[in-house]
C-alpha cells in the first residue's frame, strides 16, 4: 500500500484538501482528508497528450530501442502519463515501419506512460497543410485506412479531403476518434463531417481556416458544435491568449484538450521535413511556417492559467480528464477510487515535482 498526500487534490468533484490518496496495486483505493502535516503541492491526474510527434532529438517516426527510454524520462518530466505518439504526412506505403516500431514500444512493460494508441496526422488533409509536405497530402484511401491496424487510435483528417465523409463513419464504427484539421472546409461540410462521427478539432486555431462573419467554417463550427472537443497548442506562440481563453468560454470545462504536438526541434528533422527553432524557441520551417513545438504539458497547464486567466481546475482537466474520455480511457484522467493511481504533484508554481504511474512513483 502507497500513500500518497498533499495540501489539495483534484477530484472528479473538485477541490479537496489537506488529502491522502491510497494506492495499492496500482489503482487508487481511497481519498480522505490526511491527518498530520501535508507537502504545500497539489495533486492532480496523471496528464494526457494527444499530439506527440517528439520530444527534444527523438521522433517518433524514427525511435528505436533506447530513444523509447529517453521519451518515457522527457514525459514523466512533465507529468505525462499517457500519451499518442503522432506520425505526419508520408507516402502511404512509408507508414508499415514506424507502425510496427510503435507497436512493439506500446507492448513495453511498465511502469512507464502508457501508449494509448497511434495518431494519424495526415495524410488525408485538406486546403490548409501547414507544415505537411504537400506532395504527400493526398484524397482519402478507404481501403487503406480499413487495413490499419488496431493500434492507431486517432486519425486527423480533412473534411474537404475528396472521400472524406463516406470514411469518417467506418473509423468512428471501429472506435477511433476522428478529427478534422488541416482544413479550408465549410462550416456546412464541417457539420456532415461531426454528423457522421468526428469528434475533435485537431489544433484548433492553427490550419483551420478563417472565421468570417458570413462563412463561419470549421472554426465556426469547432467553437459552437457541443459534438466537437477542441485541441489547442497553448504554447502562447501559435494561439493568442485572447483565443485560448475564447476556446474554453465557447467549448466548456470539457470541450478542451490541450496538447503540446511537441516535435524533435533538436534533431532538425520531423520526418522528412527540415525544421529549426527561432529566436521565440518555436521550431519553423525554412519559410518560417510554424512546425509542431517544444512546449511541454504542464507548461501548457501553466500558460493557460497565467496567461489565459483559465481557472487551475479547467487547464487540469483540458490537460487529463477530457483527452482520456475522447479516447475512451475511462480507468484515467481522474483521481477517483478504483482508477488507475496516474498521479501527479504540482508544486506551488505548478511545476511537475513528481509523477507516479500505476502507483509506482517514477519521478
Amino acid at each position: 500500500m502507497t500513500v500518497v498526500r498533499a495540501a489539495d487534490a483534484l477530484g472528479a468533484d473538485g477541490w479537496h484538501g489537506p488529502v491522502e490518496v491510497v494506492v495499492e496495486d496500482g489503482r487508487i483505493v481511497a481519498i480522505g482528508p490526511a491527518t498530520g502535516p501535508v507537502p504545500d503541492r497539489v495533486l492532480v491526474p496523471g496528464l494526457v497528450d494527444l499530439q506527440v510527434n517528439g520530444h527534444d532529438d527523438v521522433d517518433v517516426a524514427t525511435a528505436d530501442g533506447s530513444d523509447w527510454e529517453r521519451l518515457d524520462r522527457l514525459l514523466v518530466a512533465q507529468g505525462v502519463t499517457t500519451w499518442c505518439p503522432t506520425l505526419v504526412t508520408a507516402p502511404l506505403e512509408s507508414y508499415a515501419g514506424p507502425l510496427a516500431r510503435l507497436a512493439a514500444a506500446t507492448a513495453r512493460p511498465g511502469p512507464r506512460p502508457a501508449i494509448a494508441g497511434v495518431h494519424l496526422e495526415g495524410p488525408f488533409l485538406g486546403g490548409r497543410p501547414g507544415a505537411h509536405p504537400v506532395d504527400h497530402v493526398r484524397p482519402v484511401d478507404a481501403g487503406w485506412l480499413a487495413a490499419l491496424p488496431p493500434h492507431v487510435r486517432l486519425v486527423t483528417l480533412a473534411p474537404d479531403a475528396p472521400g472524406a465523409l463516406a470514411a469518417i463513419g467506418p473509423l468512428a464504427e471501429r472506435g477511433v476518434l476522428v478529427s478534422l484539421g488541416h482544413s479550408a472546409a465549410s462550416y456546412e461540410e464541417t457539420r456532415a463531417a461531426t454528423a457522421a462521427g468526428a469528434r475533435l478539432v485537431t489544433h484548433c486555431f492553427n490550419a483551420t481556416g478563417a472565421l468570417h462573419q458570413r462563412a463561419p467554417g470549421l472554426l465556426g463550427a469547432a467553437l459552437s458544435d457541443d459534438r466537437l472537443a477542441v485541441s489547442v497548442i497553448a504554447d502562447l506562440a501559435h494561439v493568442h491568449p485572447a483565443l485560448l481563453a475564447l476556446a474554453f468560454r465557447a467549448k466548456g470545462r470539457d470541450g478542451v484538450a490541450l496538447v503540446t504536438d511537441a516535435v524533435a526541434w533538436r534533431s532538425g528533422r520531423i520526418g522528412e521535413l527540415t525544421v529549426a527553432a527561432g529566436p521565440d524557441g518555436v521550431p519553423r520551417r525554412p519559410d518560417g511556417t510554424l512546425a509542431g513545438s517544444a512546449l511541454t504539458l504542464d507548461r501548457a497547464v501553466r500558460n493557460v492559467v497565467t496567461a489565459a486567466g483559465v481557472d487551475l481546475a479547467d487547464g487540469v482537466r483540458a490537460a487529463s480528464t477530457t483527452p482520456a474520455r475522447l479516447l475512451g480511457l475511462t480507468d484515467r484522467g481522474e483521481l477517483r477510487p478504483g482508477a488507475r493511481a496516474d498521479l501527479v504533484a504540482l508544486g506551488p508554481t505548478l511545476e511537475v515535482e513528481a509523477t507516479w504511474i500505476d502507483g509506482e512513483q517514477v519521478r
